[in-house]
């Protein structure tokens, strides 16, 4: 892998997986949505972001299509999408088959294994790399040997299952805690990022899957519903939020973002990239799922003339995730630009507050009001970075355009903020 190398066709085959998993996510939320299933969706997300985070490092270390490294990935992809089938079961064993649990929980572990082999063998010659593997391998597996505590923890523990499934969330937590930190706790030295056009343009296309699944969410929202002119009408609100989102990190957020990661070199690069890509990308990522289950919520309010009325106002946490999903992914922006560039958006600021204070307001609106007015502050946050921010925004993107040409590297998308 050389400076200036882009994302390879077999990452964007590998990305495919994850659309699944997003989808699986979003569903085990709004099958359970109470706090403790919204705890257990984020808890998978996290996991999975982990370890498409780990494949996002070894493809900037080696070509993901090439040699023995192609055929490890197509293993890893197959065992990949059996964890995303069996994410319902993550938690909670279902009557029959397997252990579900376990079989996630092993899935898992042949996963983060077979990142370490492939990532020691395109080490070779690189003894600090080599360091850092052998390092992030003792995290990795404290954390695998509490998830399979928990999956293996007897549901007759105790008289009272709800103990027991409160104990089984406490090991994915202190599992999560433990891989995440061990992995800062080593430190970046050592680490590698060899592109920085291929490190943003794999982080940028993950959004856009995630992005999908929002639309996803709208669409298998009214699949079995008549189509309606308040469907139509939440279908293109919910579109308006999905293009902001696409906005605020696609017009020229990427473009700053990885002009910084340039001109960083060794330790400050990978630190870098450590801190603003794979840390805190992930609540951008969990902002958006939980968007897209708001949307999957809204759209059974407007179209179902059941159990929901037009007029019905969107409670609880459907609405929390609905208005939720959207700070938190601006949350994410917020430490992103601190770190790469030690300023903030204040134009994002002011969005987070109002969404905040417009929550008591949209719990008595009807849902499909409570998404309209959501589409208004996030529309009416890109038009005031593009008047306030224009001439710098102008000429950050000519400056892209002139260094890449008009189209840009096929498949890549710039991010970062100009204001």
């Amino acid at each position: 892998m050389t400076e200036g190398s882009t994302v390879t066709p077999l990452e964007l085959f590998f990305d495919l997986v994850f659309v699944y998993a997003l989808t699986q996510v979003t569903a085990l939320m709004a099958a359970d949505l109470t706090g403790r299933g919204l705890l257990h969706g984020l808890l998978v997300l996290a996991l999975l972001w982990w370890c498409w985070c780990c494949y996002s490092w070894l493809g900037n270390t080696v070509r993901a299509d090439e040699g023995v490294v192609r055929l490890a990935l197509f293993a890893v992809m197959a065992t990949m999408f059996v964890v995303a089938a069996t994410i319902p079961e993550a938690f909670s064993d279902l009557p029959g088959g397997l252990s579900g649990p376990v079989v996630f929980a092993a899935c898992y572990l042949v996963v983060r294994v077979l990142h370490l082999v492939i990532y020691w063998y395109a080490a070779r010659g690189d003894a600090g790399l080599r360091r850092q593997v052998v390092r992030a391998a003792l995290p990795m597996l404290g954390g695998a040997t509490l998830l399979f505590s928990a999956a293996l923890l007897p549901e007759q523990l105790t008289d009272d299952p709800q103990r027991v499934g409160t104990i089984r969330t406490l090991l994915w937590v202190l599992a999560l805690a433990i891989d995440y930190g061990g992995i800062m706790a080593i430190g970046a030295r050592g680490w590698r990022i060899y592109s920085a056009a291929h490190w943003t343009e794999r982080h940028g296309l993950i959004i856009i899957v995630a992005l999908g699944e929002s639309l996803v969410a709208i669409g298998v929202g009214v699949t079995a519903l008549p189509i309606s002119w308040p469907i139509i009408v939440a279908s293109v609100l919910g579109i308006v939020v999905a293009a902001a989102l696409w906005w605020a990190y696609f017009d020229v957020v990427a473009i700053a973002a990885e002009r910084v990661l340039q001109r960083a070199e060794g330790a400050e690069r990978a630190a870098l990239g450590r801190d603003s890509y794979t840390y805190l990308h992930l609540p951008m990522v969990a902002g958006i799922i939980l968007l897209a289950l708001g949307f999957k919520k809204v759209l059974g309010y407007v179209g179902d003339g059941t159990e929901h009325r037009l007029s019905d106002p969107l409670h609880g946490l459907g609405l929390l995730a609905l208005y939720g999903g959207v700070i938190i992914y601006l949350l994410g922006h917020l430490g992103f630009r601190l770190r790469n560039m030690g300023s903030v958006n204040w134009p994002r600021v002011v969005a987070m507050v109002l969404l905040v204070a417009l929550l008591p307001v949209a719990d008595h609106l009807p849902a499909l009001a409570a998404l309209g007015l959501l589409a208004l502050v996030c529309a009416a946050m890109i038009v005031a970075e593009v008047v306030l921010f224009g001439e710098a925004r102008r000429a950050l993107r000519d400056a892209f355009l002139d260094e890449h040409g008009a189209g840009g590297p096929p498949g890549h998308q710039p991010a970062g903020p100009a204001g």
